[in-house]
């Protein structure tokens, strides 16, 4: 059949089945139970939907976009099951076809539209917030706080910005002056910022409650995030800009920003004490176990460490980057689909990650292809609906592809806490040896509390637990979150995390105070 046949056949069969359905529809209000009816509408709705998708498929192929792509082809052969949908024939530099779009953005829409949108029920509008538009210093002061941006150079030519908080929401009158309290610095995690630690609000958000507990509290930025896109050599649309992984942040990033606190608080305040507590959450905790195991000389600059669903050993992951895994090593692949540069994985490939990450239903759908929330986990007990917009404004905040590859390398090598892998060769060259070697926690003095939940994806028991035990020397300990269902973004985010998170860090902090 030729496809100005198929166009055909579709638009009468269309037809008929809205007016059958209508039909239906017509007697079902009638004779039916809310649910009974609701839950028609559901399924009505869907099949018009499917519909939908089968028509944009078969206009696809007629415009010839409906081949796999050979690399595709032969990741399928790898044993991933990609299928059409997962790798679209474009360059790595678009984001996928979309519905009304052509290779340049321009395809017309297609002529079909479903009978059934005017019944969806309407969600409840979710009131702006102006934090979602906000910068990390001035969602802060829009609550009431001090806030400061600091600017500073890494010592392979990374410019980095850092937000500091350093006094409550009370004044830094009534708390003695600036930076009085101890110094507290917060590492985001992964495809994340600085904005992290306030998007909650007050009374919620961690930066702000340990501000308003008399911290002096200081928010990193890693290269290549939304506060950190400059270098003193490379713009950021160079490959050279991106050549690097968390590796990088932690033998750089951190130690130079450690270096600066201690430097502004010795010339604001002649303050030369060595008291600094990091809080690390996700990719922050394994920037500051890989500077402490490589660079033992930063353990006596710290006096203790905080680890928010630590990540180092990766071998019981169950998050949907464990499929990205078999190809870490493919480079070819890798930088056709996931970008060369930064992270930016085209549309396709975050659904079908996320076929496997989040319940797609249509209140959902949009969170699930959220890049966090689709390698991270999605808990619909801690979620809070007003929140999410302000998330999205802030998330991703954006990284390299080395080092989400960096994470998947490690799922592959047997969750080993390893350097990053440039293959035999360029091992050999660089380590000496045809692998990478690993990271010597015995390096590691400083005491660490561990921090993990149940249900987390990328921070599992079973992966806490080996870190535990080579961390046993100096160990605070390992702290279970008491909840089942809490994952790995609720650290952060989750209704409870100021009850059954924070209250503990805080106990756990005075210790060292």
């Amino acid at each position: 059949m030729g496809p100005g046949k198929t166009a055909r056949s579709h638009g009468g069969v269309k037809s008929r089945t809205i007016v059958t359905l209508i039909a239906l529809l017509a007697i079902t209000r009638q004779t039916a139970a809310d649910g009974l009816f609701d839950n028609l509408i559901s399924q009505l709705m869907t099949t018009a939907a499917t519909a939908q998708n089968y028509l944009e498929e078969a206009y696809d192929q007629r415009q010839g976009r409906g081949t796999v792509p050979p690399s595709a082809a032969s990741a399928v052969g790898a044993g991933m099951e990609l299928g059409d949908e997962l790798l679209p024939t474009t360059p790595s530099t678009t984001t996928g076809f979309e519905p009304g779009s052509t290779t340049h953005g321009t395809r017309a829409p297609l002529p079909f539209w479903n009978p059934f949108v005017w019944l969806r029920p309407k969600a409840p509008s979710i009131p702006y917030n102006p934090d979602t538009d906000l910068s990390t210093p001035e969602i802060a002061v829009r609550h009431g706080y001090q806030a400061e941006s600091h600017t500073l150079k890494t010592a392979d030519g990374y410019l980095l910005t850092v937000h500091r908080l350093p006094c409550g929401r009370v004044g830094c009158g009534a708390q003695g002056g600036k930076g009085t309290g101890q110094p507290v610095f917060l590492q985001h995690g992964l495809l994340s910022s600085s904005a992290d630690w306030l998007l909650s609000g007050p009374d919620k958000a961690l930066a702000f409650i340990l501000a308003d507990a008399g911290y002096d509290v200081w928010l990193g930025n890693a290269r290549g995030n939304t506060y950190s896109r400059k270098h003193v050599s490379f713009s950021s649309d160079e490959t050279a800009f991106w050549d690097f992984s968390w590796h990088e942040m932690a033998m750089y990033d951190i130690p130079a920003e450690i270096d600066y606190v201690y430097g502004m608080r010795e010339l604001e305040r002649n303050d030369t004490t060595r008291n600094l507590l990091y809080v690390g959450h996700s990719m922050g905790t394994t920037m500051i176990f890989a500077l402490l195991a490589s660079r033992p000389e930063y353990n006596e600059k710290l006096e203790a460490v905080f680890a928010l669903a630590p990540v180092a050993f990766m071998g019981h992951v169950k998050s949907p980057i464990r499929l990205l895994a078999p190809f870490s090593h493919d480079i070819e692949m890798i930088l056709k689909f996931f970008g060369g540069n930064e992270f930016m994985p085209q549309n396709k490939i975050i659904r079908y990650l996320a076929k496997y990450g989040c319940e797609l239903t249509e209140a959902e759908k949009y969170i699930c292809e959220n890049t966090v929330f689709v390698l991270c986990g999605f808990d619909k007990e801690q979620y809070n609906a007003t929140l999410m917009p302000v998330i999205f404004g802030h998330t991703p905040a954006g990284t390299s592809t080395k080092t989400v590859v960096h994470y998947a390398q490690e799922i592959h090598n047997e969750g080993n806490f390893q350097l990053f892998d440039y293959g035999e060769h360029e091992n050999q060259r660089r380590y000496g040896r045809a692998t990478p070697p690993g990271y010597n926690l015995e390096n590691i003095s400083t005491p660490i509390a561990l921090f993990y939940a149940n249900n987390d994806w990328l921070a599992g028991p079973m992966d806490v637990a080996n870190l535990f035990n080579q961390l046993h020397r100096t160990s605070i300990g390992m702290f279970k979150i008491p909840n089942d269902n809490f994952n790995h973004v609720d650290f952060l985010w989750g209704n409870d995390a100021p009850e059954v998170v924070y209250k503990q860090l805080m106990m756990l902090m005075q210790r060292y105070k």
